[in-house]
């Protein structure tokens, strides 16, 4: 079972460059074998290129998951699969398992020094 909770990480005073919304806000529960998605919406447009997915666990520093949108990171299982262009992008995690629950980021890569404004999913 995974619990799916929102962190927003904006700094303090700094204004957006692109604001990441990620849905649903919450997931009471996922059993072992579902299938989970995770949808990522940009306040602006953002080039497939520059847009990845990163699974973070308690503790942990982030992972890459996904990058330009769709390609898998080595070692990343097959069941976790990013999709999506512009505003809207997705990351399907397929037969979920226990090892899955960790919180998970969709983000803008190509913006040195601007201020990322997201919602972490759990």
């Amino acid at each position: 079972m995974s619990v799916v909770s929102v962190f927003l990480f904006p700094s303090s005073g700094a204004r957006c460059a692109y604001d990441m919304t990620q849905t649903p806000s919450s997931v009471s529960a996922a059993v072992r074998g579902d299938t989970v998605t995770i949808n990522c919406q940009a306040s602006q447009s953002i080039s497939s290129s520059y847009l990845s997915w990163y699974q973070q666990k308690p503790g942990q520093p982030p992972k890459l998951l996904i990058y330009k949108a769709s390609t898998l990171a080595s070692g990343v299982p097959s069941r976790f699969k990013g999709s999506g262009s512009g505003t809207q992008f997705t990351l399907t995690i397929s037969s979920v398992q226990c090892d899955d629950a960790a919180t998970y980021y969709c983000q803008q890569d190509n913006l040195p020094g601007a201020v990322i404004c997201r919602e972490g999913t759990t």
